[in-house]
């Protein structure tokens, strides 16, 4: 488990950079806390360290963004107006778990019902007015190697 305290959004970004090489092979990143912690703006580093250089949103009312980054299919859920876990399944949810697929998805608790273990878990905070704390945490085997190979290894701010 990394636990970091980071003081701006531009560092949360720089973690998502710095966490996209190393989510390779399928993956399942799971992004949980309040509204406005930065679960997109973690999502965007990622994003960005995979290639992207459009905008992101999050697809609070599409659910799904999907994105094509160097061959690879990438979607960014966004699950906070899901109604039920099992539109998930109408979403596609199956497909998108295979091949090489890497799904980030914030509000995972609200589709736990119909998703599978994530492999790694990123649960965000607040800290103060501008600080927020993050722990990352490898769910499965995948998810702990994933972790090893990060730079941040302790608490740093």
């Amino acid at each position: 488990m990394i636990e970091l305290e980071l003081y701006d959004p531009g560092r949360q970004e720089d973690l998502g950079r710095r966490l996209a090489p190393l989510l390779s092979g399928p993956c399942l990143v799971f992004l949980a806390g309040e509204l406005g912690t930065g679960k997109t703006t973690i999502v965007r580093g990622i994003l960005a360290g995979l290639g992207h250089r459009g905008a992101v949103r999050s697809p609070t009312y599409t659910l799904v963004e999907p994105y094509e980054l160097g061959g690879r299919a990438v979607f960014h859920l966004d699950l906070y107006r899901l109604g039920d876990p099992e539109e998930l399944e109408y979403l596609g949810l199956r497909d998108m778990l295979s091949d090489d697929n890497l799904l980030l998805v914030e509000w995972p608790e609200r589709g736990a019902a119909a998703l599978p273990t994530a492999d790694v878990s990123v649960e965000l905070a607040y800290a103060g007015a501008r600080a927020r704390k993050i722990r990352l945490e490898g769910l499965t085997g995948r998810g702990r190697a994933i972790l090893a190979g990060m730079p941040y290894q302790s608490s740093r701010k």
